[in-house]
């Protein structure tokens, strides 16, 4: 999995891993629907929130330990 970065764009995090939604959510950052969040950076968006750097990183740190979610495998029956 890519990691998030301070950098990374808050809609391509979105693509990486789709669990990462709620991790923001939780923070109270509502950026998934806005219209910056494809050009704007995570960092960009939680200092406009009012984020410090500690914030920023505990945050990132959570961001990249969430697992993706696992995708249902549908067994092939002989019939």
């Amino acid at each position: 999995m890519k990691k998030i970065t301070r950098n990374s764009k808050i809609d391509e995090i979105l693509r990486i891993n789709p669990n990462s939604a709620e991790i923001l959510f939780e923070a109270g950052i509502y950026c998934i629907g806005c219209s910056m969040a494809q050009f704007e950076t995570l960092e960009q968006g939680l200092k406009v929130h009012g984020f410090n750097k500690k914030q920023i990183d505990d945050l990132i740190k959570r961001l990249n330990e969430i697992p993706k979610k696992a995708k249902k495998r549908v067994k092939k029956r002989d019939y």
